[in-house]
């Protein structure tokens, strides 16, 4: 974390689609709010392939070496074919094991429950997600579940040290050990020990499938949740749902070294152009990096003027009920901040 007064310097990666609009968006609000920061920007996703051979080239993972810190818009991955995953890539590459979504309602926006404040913390390196997989025969794949203890240990340790700091009082790890009782099994044996060093913490298990259940009947129930790769790209989308949608909450990507910020939605380019992009996940996903590099005051300033916004209901995006453009609903935010 950066000395207090010092300019922070961080990577900006536009993305693909409606991208470059929340991006924009982002950083004007942030500078509005008086952020002290200095953006580097550089491309990477399917838009650039054809300029540097692949989505993401290697300078953009220097520049976020030398910066730590990174702010993302959406990347497109093509479905079945192509190139690997940006996102996976720079999760795996940069070691950014911790995956951060937290998920609360926002003033003003209808959605199935209005009481929902919950975190989602996936691990990001490992699991099926770890690409191993091969055709045995004709008609026959395979993929490989890699669950170690060292993943395990650090992602739990990291659910348990965020519910600390933030004041929160439980944490549930998800598994499935029922059936995978030595990969799952694992996960949730490393899961207790961690557990006994955080006393004043709750600690509960529950299976993935009746979390599922349970959440879409009472998800007030839920603190902290603590998942795998897999469960917990699952889960954290199903979450979103409860709040409005991927374009309400913000993400993540956090190591020991770097951390990347970015919009969980998709690239959207069926909109891409048209100037009526939601710009509130990538924004919110920017209050979190705030606060992660110990801008505090800034970041709340800005939570306070989007609350203020939705509140009021009057300055929306199509997606959210409303009429406006991207850009009205960024000068209606950096309104309220004056």
């Amino acid at each position: 974390m950066p000395k207090k007064n010092t300019i922070q310097r961080v990577t900006l990666i536009p993305g693909d689609g409606i991208g470059p609009e929340v991006s924009t968006a982002a950083v004007k609000v942030i500078d509005a709010a008086g952020a002290n920061l200095e953006w580097e920007e550089v491309e990477a996703g399917v838009g650039v392939v054809q300029k540097y051979g692949k989505p993401l080239p290697d300078h953009v993972i220097e520049t976020i070496k030398k910066n730590k810190v990174a702010l993302k818009g959406p990347l497109t991955t093509i479905v079945g074919k192509g190139f690997a995953s940006v996102n996976v890539e720079l999760r795996k590459t940069l070691d950014l094991y911790a995956n951060l979504r937290p998920v609360r309602n926002l003033p003003g926006i209808a959605s199935r429950f209005g009481d929902v404040d919950l975190v989602v913390v996936r691990e990001n390196t490992e699991d099926l997600y770890a690409g191993i997989e091969h055709r045995i025969a004709p008609g026959v794949t395979q993929s490989l579940k890699i669950i170690t203890g060292k993943a395990s240990k650090r992602i739990v340790e990291f659910a348990f040290d965020y519910a600390v700091k933030h004041r929160r009082k439980k944490v549930t790890a998800v598994h499935k050990a029922n059936i995978m009782k030595i990969s799952d099994g694992l996960f949730l044996e490393t899961a207790k020990k961690v557990a006994n060093a955080y006393p004043k913490i709750k600690y509960q298990e529950v299976i993935v499938d009746n979390l599922c259940m349970q959440l879409v009947m009472r998800p007030q129930q839920y603190d902290v949740l603590v998942l795998t790769n897999l469960y917990g790209d699952i889960v954290s989308d199903l979450c979103a749902g409860l709040v409005g949608g991927l374009g309400l909450v913000p993400g993540a990507n956090i190591g020991d070294k770097y951390a990347v910020f970015e919009a969980v939605h998709g690239s959207a380019p069926d909109i891409a152009g048209k100037g009526i992009a939601n710009p509130l996940a990538i924004l919110l996903s920017g209050i979190l990096m705030l606060e992660h590099i110990g801008q505090m005051r800034t970041a709340q300033r800005i939570r306070q003027a989007i609350h203020q916004v939705t509140q009021q209901g009057k300055v929306l995006t199509p997606d959210l009920g409303g009429k406006a453009k991207t850009m009205d609903m960024v000068e209606a935010i950096i309104a309220e901040m004056k």
